[in-house]
């Protein structure tokens, strides 16, 4: 088996656990008293550091099918290539601050930091659409996150236009 068999499989189950991660919030809104659901939210960080170890594995497997700098180099301006760097480097400080001594050292900015994942997840998916022939299947993975995200940003605004009781 080639690294290059690998690479593929690699970064899908990346974009899983990210959106896995990511769902457990407006899934919690939608359902509050789902035991499942707290069992999840209680490893929600363990979900996303797997994510960002596929990913960082998914990096070094397109390293060595890649071969050399100048190969790399000579794709790096193309959209599937940035994007799937860029994702990368903003997981990375997710990643590294996913333990509870960050979480009380960072207090509050803990929070603004860790919301440099939705903007890591949309460059995933960007990657993934503009690297593959037939984009479906990163559409088939992300429609249910971008639908349940849609739903909490509804949820929130009508909570927030209801008057005060």
């Amino acid at each position: 088996m080639h690294a290059a068999d690998l690479l593929h499989g690699s970064g899908e189950m990346s974009a899983r656990l990210v959106i896995v991660a990511l769902a457990l919030t407006p899934l919690r809104l939608a359902f509050p008293n789902a035991g499942w659901l707290a069992w999840l939210r209680r490893y929600r960080r363990d979900v996303g550091v797997a994510a960002f170890g596929y990913a960082a594995l998914h990096t070094a497997l397109y390293l060595v099918d890649m071969q050399t700098l100048s190969n790399i180099l000579a794709e790096i301006g193309a959209v599937g290539i940035w994007t799937g760097w860029l994702s990368v480097a903003l997981f990375a400080p997710l990643a590294v601050t996913s333990n509870g001594y960050s979480v009380s050292r960072l207090g509050g900015t803990w929070y603004v930091l860790h919301r440099l994942a939705y903007p890591a997840a949309l460059l995933t998916l960007l990657h993934w659409v503009t690297i593959h022939n037939n984009a479906l299947a990163a559409w088939v993975h992300f429609t249910p996150l971008i639908t349940l995200e849609v739903y909490r940003v509804f949820t929130i605004y009508r909570a927030k236009q209801q008057p005060a009781a």
